[in-house]
């Protein structure tokens, strides 16, 4: 694939702001016009990974990493069934791909699922203003050829301004329809994965340790799943505003004291919340596989995986903060003082590592 004409640039797309600020660029994937929240992501692998990761439904995600798309698509890496970001931004991506397990391009994949994208664009100056202004809703376009610049930029912003990400419920887009047991052979335990976009690896993690594991839609009562016997509770990552999950901390609410419970990422809201605590939006999220998170207990230090854009505050007197972000100093999970509940912000199936952070896993079986 190219993305030039006769020599000469495309400038076929634009990504515009709330503000009417844009850039042009080079459409790649569908040629579709979506809406999403504007957010970066630093990591320098895992495209395809990040794409399909349930946490990113309704965001417009932009990659720092300058270039995309040089080891394909192949068909074992998604963390769900589909693309769940609404487009991609990043500042070159190739067609020429080079791994053995590839089977497509970066492209064909997004134009198989709909989903657009914009390269040819100073990622560097839209990370900049998402650092300093804070995410912020935006489209991704084709250009009509039948209109201005300035014209089709005043046309979307007018769409842009009514996009309220916090108040859309993109849990119930993502998590399962209904409940389904996978099974081991010899299972020590059963689980309980309370899905609120829960992430392939995630489960997988359970599953090699000998775990039968029954995923659960993020609204399933306690009753329901204490009716099914299990030992222990797993909340999942997931996307949006964790204060809008009124059912699934209910549930967690009433299990407190009943069976070990382990939150991820927006699962670690979810227990937090349960548990009296309070969450806030960050100014840009924390989104990458190189993120410094201490260990309070051991002042240990790992480098982790993240993608979320709200954090815990406000901890109650029963509740440690287990672990801190070494960035900015916001809390990076918890752990109950008597009960056996703990959580963390981060990814421990993420491998970044590799393997470094994947000892949550071992701890939470050992509470079963």
């Amino acid at each position: 694939m190219s993305f030039t004409r006769g020599g000469v640039s495309a400038k076929d797309a634009l990504l515009v702001l709330q503000d009417a600020s844009f850039f042009l660029g080079e459409g790649f994937g569908s040629d579709r016009t979506t809406i999403g929240e504007l957010v970066f992501n630093t990591s320098m692998t895992g495209y395809q990974e990040a794409m399909t990761d349930p946490s990113y439904a309704g965001q417009v995600l932009t990659f720092a990493y300058p270039l995309l798309g040089n080891y394909g698509i192949n068909e074992e890496d998604n963390e769900s069934q589909r693309i769940h970001v609404k487009a991609m931004v990043c500042r070159e991506v190739t067609s020429f791909y080079s791994h053995y397990k590839a089977r497509s391009s970066l492209d064909e994949w997004m134009k198989t699922q709909d989903i657009p994208g914009i390269h040819r664009v100073d990622t560097r100056a839209i990370v900049r203003r998402v650092r300093e202004s804070g995410v912020v809703p935006c489209a991704v376009a084709r250009r009509d050829p039948s209109q201005s610049v300035e014209d089709q930029v005043r046309a979307l912003q007018s769409t842009i301004t009514k996009y309220r990400y916090s108040e859309i419920d993109f849990v119930r887009e993502v998590s399962v329809p209904e409940k389904k047991k996978h099974v081991v052979q010899n299972a020590k335990k059963h689980v309980a994965f309370i899905d609120c976009g829960g992430k392939t690896s995630m489960l997988q993690e359970l599953l090699l340790r000998g775990m039968n594991v029954t995923v659960y839609p993020y609204q399933t009562s306690a009753e329901e799943i204490m009716r099914d016997r299990v030992d222990g509770l797993l909340f999942s990552n997931g996307p949006g505003d964790p204060t809008m999950m009124k059912k699934t901390v209910a549930t967690a609410k009433q299990l407190l004291a009943e069976k070990p419970l382990f939150g991820i990422c927006l699962g670690n809201q979810v227990l937090a919340l349960a548990l009296g605590a309070k969450t806030f939006k960050l100014t840009f999220g924390h989104r990458g596989s190189n993120h410094a998170v201490r260990n309070l207990e051991t002042q240990r230090l790992f480098i982790t995986s993240q993608n979320h854009g709200f954090a815990v505050t406000d901890l109650p007197s029963d509740v440690l903060p287990l672990y801190e972000n070494c960035n900015d100093g916001t809390n990076e999970g918890l752990r109950h003082k008597t009960l056996p509940i703990f959580s963390c912000q981060f990814h421990p199936e993420g491998h970044v590592g590799p393997k470094d952070s994947n000892e949550l896993f071992d701890e939470f079986v050992k509470s079963l």
